[in-house]
């Protein structure tokens, strides 16, 4: 041996690796754990990458729809309002009210109220539609009592530069809404500002917006305003929310990383992954946020799974080591053990072919074999007991089936019949027609029987031409009516010597005998009297007949 292959012979042996088994299950485990480390890793560092760019997509996505979603619900309203202040029944009316022909008993003010209870209704988001005079007192509404609402400072200026005004939301605790004051200017010829018209409307619209764009199953959408108070949110709306806010740190975040995922810390102090866009209209914005351990769940149970899979490949590829060591003892063990199971008697082998080679060639002789005994077996016992003309159980099986059905009737006291049926003038036909003739009608007869009766009952060969039908749970009744039934169905058929009929005899246990040669005994005396009154009928066996034991063919 050269000097190299005894240095390593020496650590090998010192490390405990003297054994060829232990040498190969090293070397695949470190051929494994090398490459399987490297490549699991790349994987993971890149299939995080693009989960958390999904993930932000999908904020961010969400937040951009539902921001144009809230906005442009917002514009569609101040839109609405604007074409219901250009209305003359508006301008002319509140021009009425002034001065000279104002009051709430006036024919203006009665027109007035009227066009705004009209307008009110035609969409469930207004609350109630105002009209407001240049001093800012509410004059007409769609409610039924004038109530003030609180105006910007510089309403009357951002009004006349013909500029609609979005009032702050809050919770109205009558009608249990968040609420907010949308006002459009009134105008008339000349461009000069009568008033304004101003409606209270509720924001349960934006909460279905929201709902739409809830991103993830534990995710909410929300709306704030401009310091992060909040409005309405995806899965709640109450006085409580709006008097809530996001932290300092967490709005300064949001707001100053517009469109990009930010981490941070909701109002109940639940760390959150969420995406802000604005709601120009509203001086606000849409945050789409889930709970950050269910944003980077997938990216969690990726390095999990990354995990596992390298574990499961060392663990996986150890056992195929130990496997591969092993693989030239146990196919040859298998053998062993199924010879000696075959030579004890038992066919029931199947020996699992693992790998080629000379092995599992011989493996599979060996299994070839044993499924050859096994079938010649099955064929043997077959033959044993069935007839080989008409394919119907023989005389030594049709005996043990009427003694199982006997002991069985007699255990649970319920009635059973026998039939014994005989091909009439069989001996004749057979001279007259030949051999091949008499076994097709024996074999019809046969298949007749077989066609007759249920799956539970028993057909066999008796001898000669007689057949023997054992009947489960049947009465004297039932055992008549299968033989009429036989009867019937072998009148319709045609054989080359003509005709073919058949008598027959019926006993029941426990009236026919309370053992199985009794009961064939009893149908057979019944078949006689058939025959002596002259064949092609069915005769049952009476207690008469049987204690008489007379009959004749």
């Amino acid at each position: 041996m050269s000097t190299w292959e005894q240095a390593i012979s020496d650590r090998l042996r010192v490390l405990g690796l003297d054994s060829i088994r232990r040498r190969i299950l090293v070397f695949a485990l470190l051929a494994t754990l090398v490459p399987s480390l490297i490549t699991g890793t790349i994987s993971y560092l890149e299939n995080r990458r693009a989960l958390t760019e999904k993930i932000n997509d999908q904020l961010r996505g969400a937040s951009i729809q539902g921001a144009r979603e809230a906005d442009l619900w917002f514009k569609e309203r101040l839109y609405e309002l604007r074409v219901f202040s250009g209305s003359y029944e508006v301008s002319e009316n509140l021009e009425r009210l002034g001065p000279v022909g104002g009051g709430t008993g006036s024919v203006a003010f009665r027109r007035l109220t009227e066009y705004l209870k009209s307008v009110r209704i035609r969409s469930t988001d207004y609350e109630e539609i105002m009209v407001v005079d240049r001093q800012g007192r509410v004059v007409a509404s769609s409610a039924p009592r004038l109530q003030p609402v609180v105006l910007p400072a510089e309403w009357l200026k951002d009004i006349g530069r013909d500029q609609a005004i979005v009032g702050e939301p809050y919770w109205d605790d009558g009608l249990g809404k968040a609420i907010i004051v949308l006002m459009v200017p009134i105008s008339r010829a000349g461009d000069m500002v009568l008033g304004a018209l101003a409606a209270r409307v509720s924001l349960d619209a934006t909460a279905s917006i929201l709902r739409r764009f809830t991103p993830g199953e534990s995710g909410q959408a929300s709306l704030l305003t401009g310091d992060g108070t909040f409005v309405i949110t995806s899965r709640v709306s109450s006085a409580n929310l709006m008097k809530s806010r996001l932290g300092a740190e967490a709005n300064r975040a949001l707001f100053s990383q517009i469109g990009n995922p930010v981490e941070f810390q909701d109002r109940d102090g639940q760390e959150m992954l969420g995406v802000l866009q604005q709601v120009p209209r509203l001086n606000g914005a849409v945050v789409a946020e889930v709970p950050r351990a269910e944003a980077y769940r997938r990216v969690t149970q990726l390095r999990n799974l990354t995990v596992l899979a390298v574990t499961g490949l060392l663990l996986g590829i150890g056992g195929l080591a130990y496997a591969l060591s092993l693989v030239i003892v146990r196919p040859v063990e298998r053998l062993r053990n199924g010879a000696e199971k075959v030579a004890a008697g038992d066919l029931n082998v199947d020996l699992p072919v693992v790998g080629g080679g000379e092995v599992g060639y011989l493996t599979e002789v060996f299994n070839d074999m044993v499924r050859r005994l096994r079938e010649s077996r099955q064929e043997l016992e077959r033959l044993s007991v069935t007839d080989g003309l008409t394919g119907l159980f023989n005389r030594r099986r049709l005996m043990e089936s009427l003694e199982a059905e006997v002991e069985r009737a007699a255990r649970t006291q319920e009635p059973c019949s026998v039939l014994m049926v005989d091909v009439d003038h069989f001996k004749q036909f057979n001279d007259n027609y030949g051999h091949p003739a008499g076994d097709a009608v024996l074999t019809r007869v046969a298949a007749i029987l077989r066609e007759s009766i249920r799956n539970v009952d028993v057909a066999g060969r008796y001898g000669g031409e007689e057949f023997l039908l054992v009947l489960t749970n049947t009465t004297m009744a039932g055992a008549l009516e299968v033989a009429d039934r036989i009867r019937a169905r072998l009148a319709m058929e045609v054989f080359d010597g003509g005709r073919i009929t058949v008598s027959a005899g019926a006993a029941q246990f426990p009236e026919g005998g309370r053992s199985a040669e009794a009961l064939i005994m009893s149908a057979d005396l019944a078949l006689y009297q058939a025959k002596k009154e002259g064949r092609d009928r069915v005769v049952q066996a009476t207690p008469e007949l049987v204690k008489d034991g007379s009959g004749g063919p």
